[in-house]
């Protein structure tokens, strides 16, 4: 019985690999809008559909990002200027996309645009920090996706939302885990929505990687930043050795978790954008399979007593 079992759980295990093998035909006909392609995730993906023949218009926060992205891509590439904290610029992006596709309309989406910073302790944050980073990784998303609907909806497409095993559990506080439960929200209801037009929503849940959202560097100055805002009556409450504790830890968590192969998640990206049979979500990294999913399952205690082992007691703690 065992061994049946075992020869079943192979064969679908084979059966899912050829089904996902499958690949959407005319990929050279198509067109891509992809946000945050200054680095990273989006400039790597933008560069790889480019060398797989779609045409990519490439949404970049600086002119530099723009430049060196047409520097190292072909003619069918497209960059355009994109703040997607901001409606003028967003529509003027829309507007011009659609002049683009024409009757063809838009393939693809990739909502991948997204802050890190600034995050720490509830408690150390103002309201505009939250909303600064809700503007981006939350309004922005949807702001984005709601302008080019009409586009999708013409070659029945994709919407790639990024958003991050932060979108499953809440380890650290600040509105980037804020904003990744409410992409998750947003794309749930988006992929029951617009189901009935052919058009298919999918989501990527990345773990920890090499980038500007796991840079010690630029984690460490924005605690710093923070830190020096604080009211004296905050900083005694934590302690004055509390932030080179935190940042002592993380850069020892950052350097065994952050996996440097970014690649991993760009071909979930462009398997979301490309199979004729996409999976709904996609966990990128071990980390992502092994231990943040499973923890996000787990019961609130369980999950509360696992984060709280690598976890500082401010000076005046009283549990």
């Amino acid at each position: 019985m065992f061994l049946y079992l075992i020869g079943l759980v192979a064969l679908f295990a084979l059966y899912r690999w050829y089904r996902e093998t499958k690949r959407v035909p005319n990929i050279s006909d198509k067109y891509v809008y992809i946000t945050g392609c200054d680095s990273g995730f989006g400039n790597l993906l933008a560069k790889r559909l480019d060398e797989l023949g779609y045409h990519v218009i490439a949404a970049c926060f600086t002119e530099n990002g723009e430049d060196d992205l047409k520097k190292s891509s072909s003619k069918k590439l497209t960059t355009i200027h994109v703040d997607v904290a901001k409606s003028e610029s967003i529509q003027k992006a829309a507007a011009f996309i659609k002049s683009k596709v024409g009757e063809a309309g838009l393939w693809g989406l990739v909502n991948n645009a997204g802050l890190s910073v600034p995050a720490g302790p509830c408690d150390w944050l103002t309201i505009q920090d939250y909303k600064q980073m809700l503007d981006v990784n939350l309004m922005g998303v949807i702001e984005v996706t709601l302008s080019v609907i009409p586009l999708i909806k013409k070659s029945q497409g994709r919407i790639v939302n990024v958003a991050s095993v932060f979108g499953r559990i809440s380890p650290v506080g600040g509105a980037y885990c804020i904003s990744k439960y409410a992409v998750e929200a947003f794309n749930d209801s988006l992929r029951r929505n617009l189901r009935d037009f052919g058009i298919k929503v999918l989501c990527i849940e990345p773990g920890f990687f090499k980038t500007t959202v796991t840079n010690t560097e630029v984690i460490e100055k924005n605690l710093h930043n923070l830190w020096d805002k604080l009211p004296q009556e905050v900083r005694d409450d934590y302690g004055s050795d509390y932030v080179e504790k935190v940042l002592k830890l993380m850069k020892e968590q950052m350097d065994k978790l952050s996996d440097p192969d970014l690649m991993k998640v760009v071909s979930c990206m462009e398997h979301a954008l490309s199979a004729v049979y996409p999976r709904t979500r996609y966990s990128p990294g071990w980390d992502a399979k092994l231990f943040w999913l499973p923890l996000s399952y787990m019961p609130t205690l369980i999950a509360d007593y696992v984060l709280a082992r690598d976890h500082f007691k401010p000076a005046k703690a009283v549990v």
